[in-house]
């Protein structure tokens, strides 16, 4: 079944300066985004080439003199690059504001997740390279050297478990490994990434002739470390406890949606503060029984008020099930808030919004939070019977008010077919040129699962849009 709404009686049209006025504010803060971009991006390979320039002018280039050091040379300069990444890696994860405001939370995850190979890759060519090198040097096999190394070096051996460590890490990070995984198992095992460096930290200044006392490399290197443990530190551990406690957030309302649907209303002191905003995420404690353990990442389906939060989420999972058992003054904690699926990301001044299922609820509030004038936006909301086109009368009721309009797609998609489509809708020749003419000239906001989400940005691109005019928020964690 397809179902659309009709606009309500439109509203005047916005005056030429406002709309201009609008417009060029759009662009502002999208060349602004890109000028954040492109310094953070000069930082990290500046970054590396500190590292090189830091390597040579200790001395490095003479590892190349002589063809039986080289391989130390190249173990050396891998392991220094190597560390250098991980550094990066663990920063992109540590949800520094920066960022997550430049790049989004999705895209910064996206790149922690891509440099995990690489690095786990560049510190093992570390580790088998000086294996080599040092073999050649004393007449060892790199096997025997390796046990020489554990047995005569200090901090070698806790540095071969963190190199054990950071094995495990990426490997639980594998698509095919981690959908076998609990979140909370996945969780705790990543922890163990903090571990593997600070395992892996001493080594570096009791071995490492490239960090001798007295050398810039040693407090360059010191640096470096104590700015990215202080990061996640500060960014993940101390606000966000701060932040709880200064907001005393506490459930203030439970609503059942629909079958295994539910909203949850949270008030506390002083939310203007957090500068939260629809299409935004935190990540959730409640603090009841059997409940605490868990934290989740739910995003918001109503625009902050100032006084209140809501999210609404669907049981599927045991955290997310127990919600249904919330009571009225459960306290709250949160870290928070994340994501760049907001206002902030438009480069238009046009935009379509895409969600389906539970994915609609985000959607539903950054149609709240979104300036529009009448007629600049469409929404399509996906689901596979009416039930789980979830707050469908709220984002109605959104859409008459904003002279948006709405298309409601119901029903299974069809068989055989690569579709996010219904049957009905693609048997009718439906397409996201049809259900959206002004596509081509929005921003586009996708919430749902990830493989329906891929089929939607297949087809945008398809049609033209830019990297930069799509915005997806994803369900993985």
């Amino acid at each position: 079944m397809t179902m659309t709404a009709p606009y309500k009686t439109p509203q005047p049209a916005r005056r030429g300066n406002a709309t201009s006025e609008r417009a060029t504010a759009i662009k502002r803060g999208y060349k602004a985004r890109l000028r954040r971009g492109d310094l953070l991006e000069t930082i990290v390979y500046f970054s590396v080439a500190i590292v090189l320039a830091l390597f040579l002018a200790d001395g490095g280039a003479t590892y190349f003199i002589n063809i039986k050091d080289v391989a130390t040379g190249l173990g050396i300069v891998t392991g220094l690059i190597g560390s250098d990444l991980l550094l990066i890696m663990l920063v992109l994860a540590a949800r520094v504001p920066a960022i997550d405001r430049t790049f989004g939370h999705d895209k910064a995850l996206a790149l922690h997740r891509k440099l995990g190979k690489p690095v786990l890759y560049l510190i093992l060519a570390h580790m088998l390279l000086l294996m080599i090198g040092y073999g050649i040097a004393q007449g060892l096999n790199p096997v025997a050297e390796a046990i020489d190394m554990i047995a005569n070096q200090q901090d070698m051996s806790i540095a071969f478990i963190a190199t054990g460590l950071l094995i495990a890490v990426v490997v639980t990070s594998l698509v095919i490994v981690r959908r076998k995984l609990s979140y909370e198992f996945w969780y705790i095992v990543h922890l163990l990434s903090y571990a593997a460096i600070l395992l892996a930290l001493p080594h570096q200044f009791t071995q490492g002739m490239m960090f001798a006392d007295g050398t810039w490399a040693r407090w360059y290197w010191m640096a470096l470390y104590v700015g990215s443990l202080a990061a996640i530190t500060i960014f993940r551990v101390i606000i966000p406890v701060a932040s709880s406690l200064r907001h005393d957030l506490r459930v203030s309302q439970v609503v059942v949606e629909a079958p295994g649907v539910v909203s949850v209303t949270m008030s506390g002191r002083d939310l203007d503060a957090l500068r939260a905003q629809g299409g935004q995420f935190f990540q959730w404690r409640f603090w009841a029984p059997n409940m605490w353990l868990d934290a989740h990442p739910y995003s918001l389906s109503a625009h902050p008020d100032g006084r209140s939060l809501r999210i609404t989420v669907r049981d599927l999972g045991k955290g997310s099930g127990k919600l249904l058992t919330l009571k009225p003054g459960t306290r709250v904690s949160f870290e928070g808030p994340y994501g760049l699926f907001t206002e902030e990301a438009r480069t238009t001044n046009k935009a379509v919004f895409v969600g389906a299922g539970i994915g609609i609820t985000p959607i539903r509030a950054l149609l709240e939070a979104s300036d529009l004038a009448p007629h600049e936006a469409t929404v399509i909301l996906r689901g596979s019977d009416a039930e789980d086109v979830y707050l469908w009368q709220e984002t109605y009721d959104l859409c008459v008010e904003k002279s948006a309009s709405l298309r409601v797609l119901v029903g299974h998609r069809p068989r055989g077919v690569n579709t996010w489509l219904s049957a009905e809708a693609y048997g009718q020749g439906e397409s996201l040129l049809t259900l959206a003419p002004k596509i081509k000239e929005s921003d586009l906001y996708i919430c749902g699962p990830t493989p329906w989400t891929e089929l939607v940005i297949r087809d945008a691109k398809r049609l033209g849009l830019k990297d930069h005019q799509i915005h997806a928020e994803r369900f993985d964690f």
